[in-house]
């Protein structure tokens, strides 16, 4: 699911083809991730997705995330602790945080480069890299935007 701006029917096939049995409401909250690039957390994607459809319990959204995860349809982005977005670009990337706004903006893997990783431990591999780099804007530049 590289390509954003899916069709409810594309978001039916999609999840058809990652094995998530396509629920209305499955559909409904996949049509949310996939309308544009964003990165939204489970809160924003319910208020969108109630916003047009009958309504969708906060249990179904954090259920249908969590699957959405489990099968590689969205990346799970946890920020700080309590504080999560659901990315829909899956492909290797990192990100800014911004503290002071809660902006969550990609950077392209190929910018972040790793002089060395630690022995993993014993019968491990490694699965994944995510790094998050938590900015806030300098003082001088907050104070030009009050």
């Amino acid at each position: 699911m590289k390509e954003i701006g899916f069709s409810k029917q594309q978001v039916l096939e999609a999840l058809k083809s990652a094995g998530v049995n396509p629920t209305s409401q499955r559909v409904e909250i996949g049509y949310v991730l996939f309308a544009q690039h964003a990165h939204l957390s489970a809160e924003e994607i319910m208020q969108r997705v109630n916003a047009d459809y009958a309504i969708v319990s906060k249990a179904t959204v954090y259920n249908t995330l969590g699957l959405f995860v489990q099968h590689g349809l969205v990346r799970e982005v946890i920020v700080e602790p309590g504080k999560v977005f659901y990315d829909s670009n899956v492909a290797p990337h990192h990100h800014y945080y911004y503290v002071d706004s809660g902006d969550l903006i990609d950077i392209p893997v190929q910018q972040v480069r790793l002089a060395d990783l630690p022995q993993l431990p014993e019968d491990t591999e490694l699965e994944e890299i995510d790094i998050v780099l938590r900015v806030r804007k300098r003082k001088e530049t907050r104070a030009l935007h009050a």
